[in-house]
């Protein structure tokens, strides 16, 4: 990897790191290990409780990442706002399928998963893995709209939630004509 492929990234920035979601770069330092000088990037992730160290030379490689642009937010919305596909395979292909996405490190990605999962009230209920690698997924998102969006993890999941509900189209009640009764 040349130098060129390497990411700068800065201290206190926010950012993706594909397995495990939204996470801070709380340090940069340079570290020997088996007697080879590595500079490495501290990234904490709250929600898992977890630091990570990634040498810098890998950063690209492993697909560490700027947390997503406004751009890219509204593509990960539009997904969200689009039909459903559920293929008809086997769920343990399925759900392969959903982990690789969640993992992938893409918001779009991710975004397919939370739409392809979600179930309004009116529809069946998930099993138990399904409700799991949804939950998963629509957290990671809410992790990171709520970083893009500068606002909390739980406003960014009433947001997505809000996204994910269509909107009930009531019709209009027009005024009902009786005929008058004269006595």
């Amino acid at each position: 990897m040349s130098k060129s492929d390497k990411l700068e990234f800065s201290i206190d920035q926010d950012i993706v790191y594909p397995k495990h979601g939204v996470g801070t770069i709380t340090d940069i330092r340079v570290q020997e290990i088996s007697g080879i000088t590595l500079e490495l990037y501290v990234v904490r992730f709250e929600k898992e409780r977890m630091t990570l160290r990634v040498p810098t030379e890998k950063a690209v490689g492993v697909g560490m990442r700027c947390i997503s642009d406004e751009e890219t937010m509204k593509k990960a919305f539009k997904t969200l706002k689009g039909k459903a596909k559920v293929k008809r395979t086997m769920w343990s292909r399925r759900a392969q399928e959903y982990e690789g996405k969640i993992n992938s490190g893409s918001i779009t990605q991710l975004a397919e998963v939370v739409r392809d999962l979600h179930r309004s009230g009116d529809q069946s209920e998930q099993s138990y893995s399904e409700r799991q690698i949804y939950e998963s997924a629509i957290s990671r998102l809410a992790r990171e709209v709520a970083a893009v969006e500068e606002t909390c993890e739980k406003e960014a999941l009433s947001k997505l939630e809000t996204i994910l509900t269509p909107e009930k189209i009531e019709p209009e009640v027009s005024p009902e004509v009786s005929p008058e009764i004269e006595a």
